[in-house]
């Protein structure tokens, strides 16, 4: 009797600590969270790549290094602050849909509580007004008839169980409500802070347009600022031209190294016949033996020369990456400067993260940052052609790496750019540029 009298009030103190409770967050991050988390992350690396190169801009600025260096870093400012408004946009969604979905479980969990509570509510009142009826006569009926001491205690137990879980269950939705209410008001601030930072992006922006097209239009307009340009575009093209011809210096220097280590080899061959022979002439027996020797010998020695000998390049190309062709071979009007210059390569338009493949088998002659080009690639053919890959983002091959046909080296980019993403193709036979749509076209 007396643990029936202690039964009630101790349920309708539990039950009044759980409606007034503050619960603990406990419920583990779902699928949503990881993913705005995610987002961040990307968020951060990409305002860390944009602070680095608006840094490089204000140097550059300062230091006047150059037109074509102010362009290039213009466009690719322009560009970064692009995908970093879009990446903006997409946290902004990604939050919005998250805020809404806790309104609706926020909501869910309300009125999950509102009727627990109000079941709760009539569950005491029922214990306090009709005492021993129903669950606590049960509970008054095995406490004082004799009977099975057993199962008296298990009935006990039970039915204390059953409103302790009651009260159990309640708890849990006030602590899943906290928690959704605390990482509603954390997503709210992030918003704002995103809309805040948009905002100011979306005017940095149109500001950076307008001292491009200033740019621009100055280049356009001034001669002097023309003549800088075309001073600076022919500089590049030398330096270009002038790394071919390095490279093709080696290239000669291997084969004359080549040619004097068979030399040699083909001296040491003679003398060695020279005493074969005396020792045929002493074992006439050998004779046949001695004979096959000098054969096999002969072979060895076409074999090496045909290894020195240079052979024309032939077979199908590769189309180096996906994209029309914003730029042709040869003199022409600059899509950007507009003044006349002479193109040693094409241009190729490409999207950001476009793989860049090797337009034939070769070996990778040189992986440098080349004035005028970026990042950039060079690989050398079996004839001595050179094919040029610049303006690259990522790079994913090695100097004397051997490379496949159509094996990707790489991901178009729009470092040193003066017009956005996109690939410098160059061919070069030995020292002289041909036209590289032509050189694919060729079988």
């Amino acid at each position: 009797m007396r643990l029936v009298c202690r039964f009630v009030p101790l349920l309708f103190w539990v039950f009044a600590v759980v409606t007034c409770s503050t619960a603990s967050v406990y419920a583990a991050p779902k699928k949503t969270d990881v993913q705005i988390d995610e987002q961040k992350n990307a968020l951060k690396k990409l305002e860390v790549d944009l602070a680095k190169k608006r840094e490089e801009l204000a140097v550059l600025e300062t230091e006047e290094k150059g037109v074509l260096n102010t362009i290039s870093l213009l466009d690719q400012n322009l560009n970064r602050t692009r995908s970093y408004l879009s990446e903006l946009s997409r946290n902004e969604d990604m939050l919005q849909g998250a805020v809404r979905q806790l309104v609706l479980d926020i909501d869910s969990l309300d009125a999950k509580i509102k009727d627990r509570k109000r079941a709760m509510r009539k569950r005491v009142r029922s214990l306090y007004v009709h005492g021993r009826s129903n669950d606590a006569e049960i509970l008054f009926e095995l406490l004082t008839k004799n009977g099975n001491p057993e199962r008296e205690v298990y009935w006990v137990h039970h039915l204390l169980n059953r409103d302790l879980e009651n009260v159990e269950s309640l708890h849990k939705l006030i602590a899943e409500r906290t928690q959704k209410q605390q990482a509603q008001e954390k997503h709210l601030a992030e918003l704002s802070r995103l809309r805040s930072r948009k905002a100011i992006e979306e005017r940095g922006l149109v500001a950076q347009m307008n001292g491009q097209e200033r740019m621009l239009h100055s280049l356009k307009h001034d001669k002097a600022v023309q003549r800088m340009a075309l001073k600076e575009f022919e500089r590049n093209q030398r330096t270009m031209l002038a790394l071919i011809k390095k490279l093709e210096e080696r290239r000669k220097r291997e084969i004359e190294e080549a040619k004097k280590a068979e030399a040699a080899r083909l001296a040491a061959l003679k003398k060695k016949e020279k005493a074969a022979e005396k020792k045929r002439e002493a074992e006439k027996k050998r004779e046949a033996e001695k004979a096959r020797e000098a054969e096999k010998a002969r072979q060895q020695t076409e074999m090496a020369k045909k290894t020195v000998q240079v052979q024309p390049f032939k077979g199908p190309k590769c189309m180096p990456l996906d994209g029309p062709i914003i730029s042709e071979y040869g003199l022409q009007e600059h899509p950007v400067l507009h003044i006349m210059t002479r193109n040693l390569g094409v241009e190729i338009r490409g999207k950001r993260g476009g793989r860049i493949r090797a337009a034939a088998a070769g070996t990778v002659a040189m992986v440098a940052e080349i004035d005028g080009r970026g990042p950039s690639v060079i690989i050398e053919h079996e004839d001595g052609t050179y094919t040029v890959y610049g303006h690259m983002k990522a790079i994913h091959v090695q100097e004397g790496k051997s490379v496949k046909k159509c094996e990707e080296i790489g991901e178009v980019g729009d470092i040193a750019s003066l017009n956005g993403i996109k690939l410098y193709f160059q061919v070069s036979e030995g020292t002289q540029t041909v036209d590289p749509l032509q050189w694919l076209k060729q079988r």
